[in-house]
C-alpha cells in the first residue's frame, strides 16, 4: 500500500479509538441500546454497517471532489512553472493541524465548535423509522466539522487527482470504523485520559502526512 494511504488508514484507526468515540460516541450509543432487544442476532449489526457506510460514503465524495479541485490547482502550477503546489500548501496545513491534534496548537477545536446546524439535522433523521436512516445519519455525520476529517481531506487534495483523493479518504474512514463499531465493548475499558492519548497519537500520524506532502511538493521544484 502506498505510504500515504497507510499513514490515513493509520490516522484514522488511532484518531478514531481517540476522538471519533467522542464525538460519534453518543449517537452510535443511542441507535446501540434502541436495538439492544436484538444484541444476540445479526440484525444487531445492521446500524452500525449502515451508519459506517454512510460516513464512509461522505468522506470518500468529499476526498474525491478535494482530489479533483487539487489536480486543477497543480495543472495551473505548471503552467506557471511550479511544481505540486497543492503539495506543499498541503503539507504546511497538516503539520498545523497534526500538531493541533497532538494538543500543541488549538486549530482543530475551533472547527468542532461550529456543527449545532448538522446535529438539529441529526435529531430529524433519528425520529425516522427505516433501518436506512442510520445510512443517512452516517452521510450527515461525515460532515461533522471534525480536525481528524479535515486533516484527511486537506491530504485528499495533494493526493493527485479524484480517485486517489477518493481511496486516501476511504482509507481514513475505513480506519474510524473500528472504533466505532466497538463502542460499547472493548472501548468501554478504556478511560478518557487513555483516548485522549491515543487521539494525540494520531496526531503524529498527519503530522508524518504532512512531512510528506511538504518533501514531495519541494523535491520536485530542487
Amino acid at each position: 500500500m502506498n505510504t500515504v494511504y497507510f499513514l490515513a488508514l493509520t490516522s484514522g484507526l488511532l484518531g478514531g479509538f481517540g476522538h471519533c468515540i467522542g464525538m460519534c460516541g453518543p449517537i452510535v450509543a443511542s441507535y446501540a441500546i434502541h436495538s439492544r432487544g436484538e444484541a444476540r442476532s445479526a440484525s444487531a449489526f445492521i446500524p452500525h454497517l449502515l451508519y459506517n457506510a454512510g460516513r464512509i460514503t461522505t468522506y470518500s465524495c468529499i476526498g474525491a471532489m478535494m482530489g479533483l479541485t487539487g489536480s486543477f490547482i497543480n495543472v495551473a502550477g505548471k503552467l506557471a512553472g511550479f511544481q505540486n503546489a497543492v503539495s506543499i500548501a498541503a503539507g504546511l496545513l497538516m503539520i498545523i493541524m497534526g500538531l493541533s491534534v497532538f494538543g500543541r496548537l488549538s486549530v482543530a477545536a475551533y472547527f468542532e465548535k461550529h456543527n449545532s446546524f448538522i446535529l438539529r439535522a441529526v435529531k430529524i433523521v433519528l425520529e425516522g423509522e427505516s433501518s436506512w436512516r442510520y445510512y443517512s445519519l452516517g452521510i450527515l455525520l461525515g460532515f461533522l466539522p471534525c480536525g481528524l476529517s479535515y486533516s484527511a481531506f486537506i491530504a485528499a487534495a495533494a493526493a493527485g487527482g479524484l480517485p486517489q483523493g477518493m481511496f486516501l479518504s476511504f482509507c481514513f474512514g475505513l480506519g474510524t470504523t473500528p472504533s466505532l463499531v466497538a463502542f460499547g465493548s472493548v472501548i468501554t475499558y478504556l478511560n478518557s485520559a487513555m483516548r485522549d492519548r491515543i487521539y494525540r497519537t494520531g496526531g503524529l500520524a498527519i503530522f508524518a502526512m504532512g512531512v510528506y506532502f511538504l518533501y514531495r511538493g519541494i523535491a520536485a521544484n530542487a
